[in-house]
């Protein structure tokens, strides 16, 4: 098979394209031929840090596509069904920017008879990574769905990224109001095509005032792009007993919060990592995004919020790179291509 790969760390010129052996499923695996690979930040970021296991790595953790095969113990229906894919590469040699990937059964998701396999690859890390963000706070459901946030407000920090955007239809479907929060007029569009009911420039607008004139009781979970940056402001909205769910660190790898100001209202300021967040919620997560996808609620696209960005497989360089430079939308490869 054609497959991506690195022996060392390092930039995306180390990432190269040749001929590996198809692997075979072991007991409780599936094989799945795969369609399209998403590209995320952690992707670029563990190629860059990580050392590789002495046979090398394929990278990307998110992928779509078709059971190939299935190991002992897996039922052989499942071959030929069409799936989306979670965290292939978690400390496994076998990402999703090959042509064949193998992964624990629980690992693969149908996409049911709608999804498209572009809408597959763009699921995994953004959407589960905002359903945890969306469930951390102790007043909230740890399950969302249609009508389990009604009346309640979530506050989306950067509302055109993939976990912004993710949020934003995830909080949608259950019915919650959305602020979304973008830097320019473009992404403003984007963050009102993928479902928000309000959105502010926070370079043309006092974050604060807008979002106290939309929530006067304030924000029940705030999902947090940049907490370095943000955390003043989210300290003067968040509501009583809401969380500031914080999943990535633009902006600044620490973070100030002031603590009588946070007390008052007993707010939670929580770290979110989907690789390691607790068992229970990881399988939450997955059965509440698959319901939302077969609900017909997750769209990928421009109109949706999401404009997707396309290469081939052997330009799987160039597609880490655009991730690592900040492409706003969702960065794909077409393994088929």
């Amino acid at each position: 098979m054609r497959a991506i790969s690195y022996t060392q760390p390092g930039g995306p010129d180390v990432l190269q394209l040749s001929e590996h052996p198809i692997p075979e499923p072991g007991p409780g695996e599936v094989r799945v031929r795969v369609a399209f690979s998403g590209v995320n930040p952690t992707d670029w970021k563990s190629r860059s840090k990580t050392p590789p296991g002495p046979e090398g790595q394929i990278p990307n953790q998110d992928g779509s596509g078709t059971v190939d095969a299935v190991g002992q113990g897996v039922d052989p229906v499942l071959v030929g069904e069409r799936v989306w894919i979670w965290e292939a590469a978690w400390q496994r040699p076998y990402g999703t920017a090959a042509e064949f990937t193998v992964v624990p059964v629980r690992q693969t998701v149908l996409l049911g008879p709608d999804g498209t396999f572009e809408l597959g690859a763009a699921l995994g890390i953004p959407f589960l990574t905002a359903h945890r963000c969306l469930t951390v706070a102790e007043s909230l459901p740890d399950r969302i769905g249609p009508g389990t946030l009604t009346g309640r407000t979530v506050l989306v920090q950067g509302g055109a990224g993939a976990v912004g955007n993710a949020a934003i239809q995830l909080a949608r479907w259950a019915d919650a109001t959305v602020v979304a929060t973008v830097s320019s007029p473009e992404k403003a569009q984007l963050a009102a095509a993928a479902g928000a009911d309000h959105v502010v420039d926070y370079r043309r607008q006092d974050v604060v005032t807008e979002v106290r004139k939309i929530a006067p009781k304030g924000i029940d979970t705030i999902v947090e792009v940049s907490a370095a940056v943000n955390a003043g402001v989210d300290a003067q909205v968040i509501g009583m007993h809401g969380a500031v769910a914080m999943y990535a660190d633009d902006g600044g790898a620490e973070v100030t919060v002031p603590v009588r100001l946070q007390m008052g209202p007993n707010a939670r300021w929580q770290f979110v990592l989907v690789y390691t967040e607790p068992a229970r919620a990881k399988e939450i997560g997955v059965e509440d995004v698959n319901a939302a996808v077969l609900d017909g609620a997750i769209r990928v696209g421009r109109e949706a919020g999401l404009p997707l960005h396309v290469f081939p497989l052997e330009h799987t360089a160039q597609a880490h790179q655009a991730v690592q430079d900040g492409a706003v939308g969702k960065v794909l490869i077409d393994v088929t291509a």
